[in-house]
């Protein structure tokens, strides 16, 4: 497993899209390069979805049961704040680091009245894309040389289903959700001590 300082760089980019009206711009970076996951449609952005940890505080470490020294399980969130239901059609959750244009993880399809994500789990109905590393399943960071990266947890709201062939590629995944979102919120951790 590779540590996140030692990600082969990658230099080709993803096509970024314009930001959404006042500048919004959604902060989940593509592996493919430095590109960002943002919405081209002329919507205004909401960021009031509330995404929490019992097992993790924002700025705090994320810790070592969710990283490549513990366990390596995905933690459990919860979130809240969504859009009226009736505008909020399904979810996506995408783990990154922005520093390094990282995805370790990336869930969409899920159920708009699902508010909880449980440890190492994959809710139903809820779809896996395809992390920076090729697979479908969640990729355990690892410290940085310097202890300093961030590492979200940003839950979307979406307007409607992701639509994606089965094997669809990180970066058309991204573009789905980028398509969909209509509101976000991230739990942003360190990933060093």
């Amino acid at each position: 497993m590779f540590s996140v300082a030692s990600r082969p760089s990658r230099s080709r980019r993803a096509g970024a899209r314009l930001a959404a009206a006042g500048g919004a711009v959604l902060a989940a970076a593509t592996a493919a390069g430095c590109g960002t996951l943002s919405s081209g449609t002329e919507i205004e952005l909401s960021d009031e979805i509330n995404v929490s940890s019992t097992m993790m505080q924002s700025g705090e470490p994320v810790p070592d049961a969710y990283t490549c020294r513990g366990e390596g399980g995905s933690p459990t969130l919860q979130w809240s704040g969504l859009p009226d239901d009736d505008v909020t059609e399904s979810l996506a959750l995408v783990v990154d680091a922005p520093e390094e244009a990282t995805v370790f993880w990336m869930l969409y399809g899920l159920d708009p009245q699902t508010a909880e994500l449980r440890q190492s789990t994959v809710p139903h109905p809820g779809e896996q894309g395809r992390n920076s590393e090729g697979d479908t399943a969640y990729d355990p960071p690892c410290y940085a040389e310097d202890g300093a990266d961030e590492i979200r947890f940003t839950v979307y709201a979406l307007d409607g289903r992701v639509q994606v062939a089965d094997g669809a590629s990180l970066e058309e995944t991204l573009g789905a959700i980028a398509d969909r979102t209509i509101a976000r919120g991230s739990l942003t951790v360190t990933n060093g001590p």
